[in-house]
């Protein structure tokens, strides 16, 4: 009898995360015996705990802290990884293979909320996920993009990333004169609260709401948004983890799975039951 092939999310923290529930109901659908686990692993540990993974291991799903050391990690990097510096899907193997999947995930989150196109739109917050929503924006059809952070300093970073896309991007602090968007997309920690001096004018302008927060939901953003559409955070955890699926299948984010309608309706139930 073979061992069954291995797959895991890391990250720190890790108890919260819904991504067993949501790739064990995929490989049941897709009559894998794969097995998908969560591990608590830190920066610190990651190297060691990487080097320590036998030959049944196929691939790691990265969550924080761990991307930027993911990215330095892997042999080669699809292309949203090498323009965010940010890898969240390890395929192993002789060969290291590093995706970012969370730039296609925000995509997705849009397009089946029915947004396909977005002109101009703006960014709150000047982490990680940041760059990733700036690569999206930019696959979306936004030209013009304004980010918004507490230490408008934070935010620099991005613009190598926006030069590289043909993306005009101003860099203000929250309080800023607020011009209209069709579209924002909220990157800040999970339980963050901005003053209503700060929601007021923002979301009085902004277009469709993204937020990348979705435990506890609403967020406080959105439950302060106005009544355009808002789109949960949850619906980029789906599509990422479906097209980590698809890499660890395939190795190809972007090749559909066989009923991939039917496999992510159940993923999306599978998540709800949690």
């Amino acid at each position: 009898m073979t061992d069954p092939t291995r797959l895991a999310v890391w990250g720190d923290p890790i108890g919260h995360s819904r991504s067993p529930a949501l790739h064990s109901t995929a490989y049941a659908l897709l009559g894998l015996d794969w097995q998908y686990e969560r591990r608590r692993v830190d920066e610190a540990a990651f190297p060691e705990a990487l080097h320590g993974l036998d030959s049944t291991w196929r691939g790691l799903s990265l969550t924080m802290p761990l991307k930027e050391v993911a990215h330095a990690t892997a042999d080669e990097h699809d292309r949203h990884a090498a323009l965010t510096g940010a890898v969240n899907t390890l395929l192993l193997g002789s060969t290291r293979r590093g995706f970012n999947t969370d730039v296609g995930g925000i995509v997705d989150a849009f397009t089946h909320a029915g947004v396909s196109t977005v002109g101009r739109a703006r960014i709150l917050g000047a982490g990680a996920t940041a760059a990733s929503a700036l690569v999206a924006l930019h696959e979306l059809g936004a030209d013009r993009i304004d980010v918004r952070a507490r230490r408008p300093e934070a935010a620099e970073r991005l613009r190598g990333i926006a030069d590289a896309l043909g993306v005009v991007l101003t860099v203000d602090a929250f309080t800023a004169p607020a011009s209209d968007v069709d579209a924002t997309i909220a990157t800040l920690p999970s339980g963050t609260v901005l003053d209503d001096d700060v929601v007021t004018p923002i979301a009085a302008v902004g277009g469709t709401l993204f937020e990348a927060a979705y435990a506890p939901w609403p967020s406080a953003l959105a439950a302060r948004w106005p009544a355009q559409q808002v789109i949960s955070g949850f619906e980029m955890l789906l599509y990422q983890a479906v097209r980590q699926i698809r890499i660890f299948r395939d190795g190809s984010q972007e090749r559909p799975l066989p009923y991939e309608g039917v496999i992510v309706a159940a993923m999306r139930s599978r998540a709800m039951e949690d």
